[in-house]
């Protein structure tokens, strides 16, 4: 299936096993993209040599840059290298399953359609927690600043999904220099802060597989207090983040 508007963005780093994983199971599916954009971020010797053999094999557009600069550089140089009208932004560890070629065929005829959709989303790890009817594949993410599920910022998230590349013209540009997770929650701000609407997919984790292998594990890490089972930390976590969510959604400076 040819999708000759869209450009698959991939950012990489120390995981070109992984990488290579999506790129077979791009080509056994047989999606067929305008162009492929692996944006890498400073990986080293022997990954960097790897993702040449891969360069060859699937002659992808490879974007560098000498040393490590955090996700949010890697993300606004590989945008700024996609020239289609529709970006499918996809991480190096997820994989896609059969049943995406329709949903990647109906998110884009939707978007051509309704020039107010900025985002479809096709992956996360909750379901998101204000959907407003839309089909039957898709809900309309809703997103009330009196809504008591902190999860709403999730609007945006760096999980799969399909944008459109004027996407950084319209939300500003990923904050650098920033840990990933500050990184996400910042675009994820501003995208509510300046109207972004999107689509969020029902049956959320069927499109994708996020596979983390012990010899290239997750790259992101997060603090203990976040993880912590501890009820009494998860009370005082959940309400600090409802208040400070509202608050950076009403404050923060976009």
């Amino acid at each position: 299936m040819e999708f000759p508007n869209v450009t698959l963005l991939i950012t990489h780093y120390n995981r070109s096993h992984s990488l290579g994983q999506l790129l077979d199971a791009v080509r056994s599916l047989k999606l067929y993209f305008g162009d492929i954009v692996v944006s890498d971020d400073g990986s080293n010797k022997t990954h960097f040599d790897a993702l040449q053999g891969l360069k060859a094999q699937f002659g992808f557009r490879l974007i560098t840059t000498p040393v490590n600069k955090g996700l949010g550089h890697n993300l606004n140089k590989g945008q700024d290298a996609v020239k289609t009208l529709y970006t499918l932004y996809v991480q190096e560890d997820f994989i896609p399953h059969p049943g995406f070629l329709r949903m990647l065929e109906k998110s884009v005829t939707i978007m051509e359609k309704r020039v107010d959709i900025d985002i479809v989303r096709y992956y996360a790890y909750l379901p998101f927690p204000y959907l407003k009817p839309f089909d039957e594949d898709f809900g309309e993410m809703n997103v009330p600043l009196t809504g008591t599920q902190y999860t709403k910022i999730y609007a945006y998230s760096d999980h799969p999904h399909l944008r459109r590349s004027d996407f950084l013209t319209k939300f500003g540009r990923y904050a650098e220099g920033l840990t990933g997770d500050r990184t996400e929650y910042r675009m994820c701000i501003s995208f509510i802060q300046r109207g972004g609407r999107g689509l969020f997919y029902r049956d959320f984790q069927q499109l994708f597989a996020q596979v983390n292998p012990a010899s290239e594990p997750s790259t992101m890490h997060r603090s203990a207090w976040r993880q912590s089972k501890n009820p009494f930390i998860a009370l005082v976590r959940t309400l600090y983040r409802q208040f400070k969510y509202n608050f950076d959604i009403v404050f923060m400076n976009p």
